[in-house]
């Protein structure tokens, strides 16, 4: 029995929708590794930068601004970049959602932060930057790239392979 070419199950099918995810997941990557640095040094400059930074007493005050201004950016290369070839189904939708999904990726962020800050006393840049920027960020990420694919950049009924 030949297998239909045309088939999700057959063997070109899941070698294209391989190829599609892994160029997805590259460019989620390279966007996230930007945005990444915009957060972590915006989030630095805010609260280390001057021995104490501006908001050294406030760093979830910090995190959340440093985020909101990551977000913004990541929204418009995701969009144009990552996920060009997925349906619009309008901006206001879209942004919205993407936006309410990044705040729930910034809200498991902010918990490693604040562990480490008021139930444990962690006040140097090292503590901030391990629980807000790699434990939070990496929690983080993982909720917000499947939230992402699953309802903000919905398929297409024939994607291209890119």
């Amino acid at each position: 029995m030949l297998a239909d070419p045309d088939s999700r199950l057959s063997s070109e099918g899941l070698v294209a929708r391989l190829r599609r995810g892994i160029g997805e997941l590259a460019r989620f990557g390279t966007v996230g590794a930007f945005a990444y640095a915009l957060d972590v040094g915006l989030f630095n400059i805010l609260v280390h930068a001057g021995s104490p930074g501006l908001l050294y007493e406030r760093p979830l005050t910090a995190k959340v601004i440093a985020t909101v201004c990551a977000t913004l950016f990541a929204y418009g290369a995701n969009r144009q970049w990552t996920w060009r070839h997925r349906d619009r189904r309008g901006f206001l939708r879209e942004f919205s959602l993407f936006f309410a999904f990044n705040m729930v990726g910034l809200a498991i962020t902010l918990i490693p932060l604040a562990i480490s800050r008021y139930a444990l006393g962690l006040t140097s840049a090292l503590a901030d930057n391990i629980s807000a920027n790699i434990i939070g960020v990496a929690l983080g990420t993982a909720f917000r790239f499947w939230a992402y694919r699953r309802w903000v950049f919905t398929k297409t009924q024939e994607s291209p392979v890119t």
